[in-house]
């Protein structure tokens, strides 16, 4: 845990700079290392995992499923962006037939306009959580008589997409304490936001569609709609 901590500097300092509005062009290089560091940070820990050195398995409390690689500042909303290190069911308890290879912590600012100007208490902040998953879907269209790769495997699609994390238990809403005392893991659906199709994206690529997706509904007042880009 100590290495993914002193990777995390220099993730921050790659992600908020390479995305700065500023000069974009010329900080790609600077996304592109972000990436590579990624990748082989990934690797790193495939290979502890394989020797036994360390548990992927999210539902064990001291594994190590996924690792931070940075954040960024986007208007009013924070981007804390986390990779697994290898395909993780959305739900630990429950099979949904959905597995994230990403999330999205989003910090919101809540204004309070109950509160005068000069209050000094903090603002209040919402994080929002967002995913990058995929899910096999049985591909009708399919030929079964077909010698193809495709026709092999079961007529199976490999299909990823961006979605929302959307509580279902406990409610998000509830101020019962005890409802999350009592509930040892929570339950949430997966809104499916944008649908990215058969290949799965790099981890640089997918916050490019995550960001767009944010800016898109932040400027929509309507709310975020399932798209394809």
């Amino acid at each position: 845990s100590s290495l993914l901590y002193s990777c995390q500097p220099y993730f921050n300092h790659l992600e908020s700079t390479g995305r700065s509005s500023v000069s974009l062009c010329a900080h790609n290089p600077l996304l592109s290392f972000s990436q590579q560091l990624c990748d082989r940070l990934e690797q790193l820990l495939l290979t502890y995992a394989s020797h036994d050195l360390i548990s992927l398995d999210e539902a064990e409390p001291n594994s190590i499923s996924h690792f931070c690689v940075g954040q960024v500042q986007l208007g009013q909303m924070k981007v804390i962006t986390f990779r697994y290190c290898k395909p993780t069911p959305y739900l630990s308890r429950v099979d949904t037939g959905v597995y994230k290879r990403m999330r999205w912590n989003v910090e919101r600012r809540q204004e309070d306009h109950r509160r005068g100007e000069d209050s000094e208490e903090e603002e209040e902040i919402q994080t929002d959580y967002y995913f990058l998953c995929y899910e096999d879907i049985h591909n009708t269209h399919a030929d079964p008589d077909s010698e193809s790769e495709d026709a092999s495997n079961n007529n199976v699609v490999r299909m990823w997409s961006i979605g929302q994390w959307v509580q279902v238990k406990p409610e998000r809403t509830t101020d019962n304490l005890y409802d999350w005392i009592l509930c040892e893991v929570p339950e949430a659906s997966y809104r499916r936001l944008l649908f990215l199709g058969r290949n799965e994206p790099s981890s640089c690529t997918a916050t490019d569609y995550l960001q767009q997706l944010l800016l898109t509904c932040h400027q929509d007042t309507g709310g975020c709609k399932a798209v394809i880009p």
